[in-house]
């Protein structure tokens, strides 16, 4: 990472979870196969259970879109079903799996709240697994505000963000993720994105127009410290 001491502090930082804060595949790869092995058990599903790296490369999105790129020869109605088993099966699983978060998440987290930052996440991911996983890490208390798709129904990453930057009256912050989603998100509600290179589940574009990258999450603490007013 070269500093940019052009880079504005911010005043909120909004994190993306997965591939972000959450080492997912640490949690993602069991349930996967959990989940084809009951559909296929209720007869909804047949063949071999999709490759991990497909349903991998599908983070970010919402949970409809997910299911269209996985099963796309499916139903509604198994996708409706899929949904149900993966948080049954994530919400467990965080309490039986070893599951991670990324490297100087917690301690970096901590020091960002200590200066004054307000803290948030942004996830497309479903209610209570984006506030299961804070929980089972043990940082839930850090953040202000745990927002997801699933809890407001939102159609996109942007109108998520703009919900939350409306109702906590944030004019300045900084959009940290690992997907275009959360480039376009930060973009499109005029704040700076700060682009995660470390978790690798997109292509080579996925960052594209981000104002920095990090490729450790403890690179955030300095670009802070560098940041000015």
């Amino acid at each position: 990472m070269t500093i940019q001491p052009g880079l504005p502090k911010p005043e909120a930082i909004i994190f993306d979870m997965d591939g972000t804060l959450f080492k997912t595949e640490t949690l993602l790869i069991p349930v996967h196969h959990q989940v084809f092995e009951q559909l296929r058990l209720e007869k909804l599903y047949e063949g071999a259970t999709p490759p991990e790296e497909l349903m991998l490369s599908c983070l970010g999105m919402l949970l409809e879109d997910i299911w269209k790129k996985v099963i796309p020869d499916s139903s509604e109605a198994v996708h409706r079903r899929a949904d149900e088993l993966l948080l049954e099966f994530e919400l467990a699983g965080l309490k039986t799996h070893p599951t991670e978060l990324y490297p100087g998440v917690a301690d970096t987290l901590t020091k960002l709240k200590q200066r004054g930052v307000r803290l948030f996440v942004a996830s497309n991911g479903l209610e209570h697994y984006v506030k299961g996983v804070a929980e089972a890490h043990g940082i839930a208390h850090l953040f202000e505000g745990l927002y997801s798709a699933g809890q407001y129904q939102t159609a996109s990453k942007t109108e998520l963000v703009k919900l939350l930057l409306d109702r906590h009256g944030v004019s300045r912050a900084w959009m940290v993720g690992d997907r275009s989603s959360d480039v376009e998100a930060g973009k499109q509600n005029h704040q700076t994105v700060i682009g995660c290179a470390y978790a690798g589940f997109g292509h080579d574009q996925e960052l594209e127009g981000s104002d920095i990258l990090i490729s450790s999450f403890e690179e955030l603490l300095e670009l802070f410290e560098h940041s000015h007013l």
